[in-house]
């Protein structure tokens, strides 16, 4: 069994530990505070519009929640369930707003994951590249939206399964008709190819099962089978298949945590010691070596 209670590396707050016992363990009560520690980097417009020096820009890159934990104490030491100023709030993105609700629901040891997939309540007629968390609930694993507030258009504590599409069924949904893959984009507005369709589905697919071997990855890394490239092979396209079925068969919680573990063995998936990461600040690939 993958233990969700526990920590990863990405999700462990280090020496911050201490200052996430002034909020939760009420579920709602974390998401809150979840939502008001990140400015998303460009769903606001141009960041320094709203008093960012253009350097912080840079803070998108932060992977580690001990590292957002100890730049949110810099800007603001208060409890973390205080209401903070745009600027007093780390760059990032949905991923960001995840990560630090899951790192605050571990801490008080309740089983806790990132789920990558597409949201379909937030543009009307797309299917949004996404980030939600993932909450076992006693009977039930449940959808929770940390990034948006309640009146986004969906119960942000029990987001429907068909409002957000984790990688295997928004995978399967494209394939089978269902659903245009076209509509599957990071963006309306982004018209690279990589950043929509199946290419963006698939690579959904595959940060999806890391997050659930607890591989938080940052949204734009690039190992393995990952590739930045504008269409997928029949090779790719297959091998694509195959996972999202794997996946989408395992409906008992345990048994998709364990179907997950053993493809993400294999050499195609697993995440590397060393990464390449499409950071948008620096426009260019940088080698990462993980922690």
């Amino acid at each position: 069994m993958i233990d969700y209670t526990t920590h990863s590396p990405f999700t462990d707050p280090g020496p911050s530990a201490g200052w996430l016992d002034g909020v939760g363990p009420d579920l709602a009560e974390l998401r809150r505070a979840a939502s008001g520690l990140v400015f998303h980097f460009w769903g606001n417009g141009d960041i320094t519009d709203h008093g960012f020096p253009a350097e912080r820009r840079a803070e998108v890159d932060l992977r580690y929640a001990a590292d957002m934990f100890a730049r949110l104490h810099e800007l603001n030491p208060a409890p973390l369930d205080r209401e903070r100023a745009p600027t007093e709030r780390i760059v990032g993105c949905c991923r960001d707003f995840t990560l630090l609700f899951v790192s605050m629901a571990r801490h008080h040891g309740i089983p806790a994951r990132s789920r990558v997939g597409f949201a379909g309540y937030l543009a009307p007629g797309w299917y949004l590249d996404h980030v939600v968390a993932e909450v076992w609930d006693g009977g039930r694993w449940r959808l929770v939206e940390p990034q948006f507030p309640e009146g986004c258009g969906v119960d942000v504590m029990d987001v429907p399964r068909d409002g957000f599409l984790v990688g295997a069924d928004a995978w399967r949904a494209c394939r089978s008709g269902a659903i245009d893959p076209g509509r599957f984009v990071v963006s309306p507005d982004m018209a690279e190819p990589s950043l929509r369709g199946l290419t963006q589905v698939r690579h959904d697919l595959v940060q999806d099962l890391a997050s659930l071997n607890k591989h938080e990855m940052v949204l734009w890394d690039l190992w393995g089978a990952l590739r930045d490239v504008p269409e997928l092979s029949e090779e790719e396209a297959e091998a694509a298949d195959e996972l999202a079925a794997s996946l989408a068969a395992a409906s008992a919680p345990d048994l998709t945590a364990e179907v997950a573990r053993a493809a993400f063995e294999t050499s195609a998936y697993r995440v590397t010691p060393v990464i390449t990461s499409m950071s948008p600040t620096a426009q260019l690939p940088l080698e990462v070596v993980l922690r």
